[in-house]
């Protein structure tokens, strides 16, 4: 177990694609990279700004919201951790999965948070996003994407 599990500090839901994989075959390395519009990368990084957010004092809210987002996105989540930096402060923290990571910065006193999606493999990180708007309710998203690790 975990040290942090008894803190309320790591999710101990895996994604259901945690137990399940592709075949794989002895000798056979399975390649990550992401092929997408003629181009070959490591993975989608978003960069997610909702501005107008509500919900960004809760750690427990956001833990299962970013967790949530992983799933629907078809990630595999291996743990989480987020901190609490006061009552009424805001929260920063992270799920890691086998394909990278979802992060949060909130800023619940200017009703803003800054979510990093990283994702690689199969995983559609755009599915995370309607989970997002319905957790957090932002009045405005602001989104960017890098391609990361482009090959050639």
């Amino acid at each position: 177990m975990n040290a942090l599990t008894p803190l309320g500090m790591v999710s101990e839901l895996p994604s259901e694609i945690q137990t399940s994989s592709a075949p794989h075959f002895e000798g056979e390395e399975k390649d990550y990279f992401v092929e997408r519009d003629g181009e070959k990368f490591a993975g989608m990084h978003l960069l997610v700004d909702l501005w107008g957010a509500a919900n960004l004092r809760d750690p427990s809210l956001i833990d299962t919201a970013l967790c949530e987002a992983a799933t629907a996105a078809g990630a595999t989540i291996l743990h989480s951790h987020f901190h609490h930096f006061s009552p009424n402060g805001g929260v920063s923290g992270v799920v890691v999965l086998a394909e990278s990571h979802i992060s949060i910065h909130t800023w619940p006193e200017r009703d803003f948070a800054a979510i990093d999606i990283f994702m690689c493999g199969g995983c559609d990180p755009y599915r995370s996003i309607p989970v997002l708007q319905a957790a957090f309710r932002p009045d405005e998203v602001k989104l960017s994407e890098q391609r990361r690790g482009r090959v050639g």
